[in-house]
């Protein structure tokens, strides 16, 4: 860690630092996403960002307290990671800095005085796998389809676990009468990839896509899949359940029309 630090990213300064890698206020996303930390800042969202004097930000973790967590999770008293990672650069993955990030987070927890600190997992695009999680302490506690993992680490080994918000199934079918993307400003990436979705839909498969963009944390709870921040479902059926590019939309949709 000798030529990086750990700062504390806020509205203010995220143009100097970035988001996921975005410094430019003409990507779309940025700007949504800078006003949607400016409105959870209140609710005690975190946001920490390893920057390489060198390299610029190389990393970063996402938290807030589990009770306006935007996944559909109880997790009343813990601290909640939305998201996580390290390593723009292929030099700074495998040293330890995903770990040093995470701590930031657990002490952050234990100094408020929380249960223990709580997050999501998926093998794949957008999310951390559980392995990373295990590696630190962390265990599963609930499961959720596809192949969603709840990971937990306590701090007081009695207190109740977290948990998915289930019932999936009655909650997609709510949706069985078109195509539907649900999204939140959480993720800035989804500005440019609903957009040209949207645009692919109505071309390609005339359908009028619906698009559900999740305004607060209680919506996001109630979302049709454990993601919580992005799905999209065609005919009741969630057919993406993390962030997709518009070739995987068109590679998904060729196979139901």
């Amino acid at each position: 860690m000798s030529e990086l630090k750990i700062i504390d990213t806020t509205a203010e300064n995220i143009l100097q630092y970035g988001i996921c890698g975005y410094k430019n206020l003409n990507k779309p996303g940025l700007i949504e996403k800078i006003n949607w930390i400016k409105a959870r800042t209140k609710e005690g969202l975190k946001i920490k960002t390893l920057w390489s004097e060198k390299d610029g930000t190389q990393g970063m973790i996402e938290y807030i307290p589990g009770e306006y967590c935007w996944r559909p999770v109880k997790a009343q008293g813990y601290m909640f990671i939305h998201c996580v990672f390290v390593g723009f650069r292929k030099t700074y993955k495998g040293k330890g800095y995903a770990t040093s990030i995470l701590n930031e987070c657990l002490q952050d927890a234990e100094k408020q005085g929380m249960k223990g600190v709580t997050a999501v997992t998926r093998k794949g695009s957008f999310m951390v796998g559980k392995a990373f999680f295990e590696k630190n302490g962390f265990y599963i506690v609930d499961q959720a389809p596809p192949d969603f993992d709840l990971v937990v680490k306590k701090f007081n080994p009695s207190a109740p676990d977290p948990e998915f918000i289930h019932n999936w199934d009655n909650r997609s079918k709510k949706f069985a009468d078109g195509l539907y993307i649900f999204r939140a400003d959480q993720c800035l990436y989804t500005v440019k990839n609903v957009n040209e979705i949207c645009v692919t839909a109505k071309n390609n498969y005339q359908i009028n896509p619906i698009v559900v963009t999740l305004k607060d944390y209680k919506e996001a709870q109630q979302a049709p899949n454990p993601f919580g921040t992005f799905s999209i479902l065609y005919k009741g059926e969630v057919i993406a359940h993390h962030p997709i590019s518009n070739r995987r939309f068109m590679n998904i949709m060729d196979k139901f029309v």
